[in-house]
């Protein structure tokens, strides 16, 4: 037996050696990894993070339910379809809301300006009547007008009607078919020509006997701030094509749009139905 210094006592035989004790210097009880000298740092290891695994994708969840029992057989086979309530996944089934008697209800601005309308419709029996403010062509539809085919045959394009409403200025234009490519293109002011701008119409489909002829479809914005009364718009059509460009403005005297005042009347029954439409 013997006995050295940091170990135990230990049997002693013959041709075993005696046990080293460790240096608290060189290798720490708590940590199996040596020690190193001051100053320097330690060894750097890898860190490999282990990627989170993703849910199955769509493709994948419906491959999982076309195995699983129940599912679709085959072609012709109608897979049968799962119902979960809302109980299940931890919801209520019934929401209540409470309203209290002296709570307003939020009713929109526009229901309420109608419902002023209709308060005022009940106390007379007539239709109330709106003026309101728009753009009006100074010129009757041309297409409508005696000799359309004989300006169109002079001059290879005509403006054919035009419309004004809340979203601009649109209208169709019919030119003479002298060759596959076409440019026609609808040429506006609101300045007097002072400055102007330039909207591109798009073909539409072939008119007259064999093609002859093309309408072509514009349409332009006109910014609510320049609808004063009075104030207009003009216009003109350009048509390019074979190298030639061909004007219609009105025979030189531009087509007009002015704005005037429009009489609106609102039938009494649709002010009646305002608290439908806000149901």
């Amino acid at each position: 037996m013997s006995k050295g210094p940091g170990s135990a006592l230990l049997p002693q035989t013959p041709g075993s050696r005696r046990p080293v004790p460790r240096s608290l210097s060189c290798v720490s009880d708590l940590d199996p990894r040596p020690c190193r000298p001051p100053g320097c740092d330690p060894r750097l290891r890898p860190i490999i993070h282990r990627r989170a695994r993703s849910l199955p994708s769509s493709p994948e969840r419906r491959a999982k339910a076309a195995g699983a029992p129940g599912a679709a057989c085959g072609a012709g086979c109608n897979r049968q379809l799962r119902v979960r309530f809302a109980d299940a996944l931890g919801l209520e089934l019934a929401q209540v809301k409470v309203f209290n008697a002296g709570d307003d209800p939020s009713v929109p601005l526009h229901v309420l300006s109608r419902l002023a309308i209709n308060s005022d419709l009940c106390c007379s029996s007539q239709e109330l009547e709106f003026t309101l403010q728009c753009l009006v062509p100074d010129f009757p539809p041309p297409i409508e007008a005696p000799g359309f085919g004989d300006r169109l045959a002079r001059q290879l394009v005509c403006l054919e009607r035009v419309t004004c409403s809340d979203l601009g200025v649109s209208g169709t234009v019919r030119v003479s078919n002298l060759a596959f490519e076409k440019h026609v293109v609808v040429r506006y002011t609101f300045s007097e020509w002072r400055s102007a701008h330039e909207a591109v119409a798009c073909w539409r489909g072939p008119e007259g006997a064999g093609g002859a002829e093309d309408i072509f479809a514009f349409s332009f914005p006109v910014p609510p701030f320049l609808l004063d009364l009075g104030s207009r718009v003009l216009f003109a059509v350009r048509y390019r094509v074979a190298g030639a460009e061909y004007w219609d403005n009105n025979d030189g005297c531009d087509y007009s749009l002015t704005c005037r005042s429009h009489a609106l009347h609102m039938p009494r029954g649709e002010c009646e139905e305002s608290w439908i439409h806000f149901i």
